[in-house]
């Protein structure tokens, strides 16, 4: 399990920790609506590699039986993997290309903020509070790595538990009847 674990894990991994290389703006201005979309479509792709990675298990380790536990555990897992090597990503990305991540994600708080119909006061508490966390962000890198695994994690347990339902209750392969 732990060898299906890493190889899926991994695959998924880097799919989305490539994409952070791979999308970087050639000017170096992250387009944010865009690359939020762009980032959660590509998780969600990648992360099917869960799907791909309890069939696997099923099939060659379990002679074609899994639990609901057994292929949450792989789902769970994969995600694992996948979400320690996004970090890792991030962290890598950040530290070289996308060091302006937290100064131009302020700006653009700011900006979105400034065309909403609030009013200044409110306004100016989202940009402090924004502020406040941009500030934890860039100096903790405890904080920036939970906020970073996060992002991820979720997305691959709501996968992992909808893949071990589908396994365990609809995709369940028939055993053959004795004639």
């Amino acid at each position: 399990m732990k060898k299906v674990a890493l190889i899926y894990g991994g695959i998924a991994g880097l799919i989305t920790g490539g994409m952070f290389f791979i999308m970087h703006p050639s000017d170096g201005q992250i387009d944010f609506k865009g690359s939020e979309v762009g980032g959660y479509v590509t998780m969600i792709v990648a992360l099917t590699a869960i799907f791909f990675a309890v069939k696997h298990h099923r099939d060659k380790n379990l002679n074609g039986k899994i639990s609901f536990g057994k292929a949450f555990g792989v789902g769970l897992l994969v995600t694992l993997v996948a979400s320690v090597i996004y970090v890792a990503s991030w962290e890598t990305y950040s530290a070289t290309i996308g060091g302006d991540f937290a100064d131009q994600y302020m700006a653009f708080i700011q900006q979105e903020l400034g065309e909403q119909a609030k009013s200044d006061e409110k306004i100016q508490e989202e940009i402090e509070a924004t502020a406040e966390m941009m500030e934890m962000y860039k100096n903790n890198a405890a904080y920036r790595i939970g906020l970073t695994f996060i992002e991820i994690f979720p997305i691959g347990f709501i996968i992992s538990l909808f893949t071990a339902i589908a396994f365990a209750f609809l995709l369940k392969k028939k055993t053959p009847q004795p004639q």
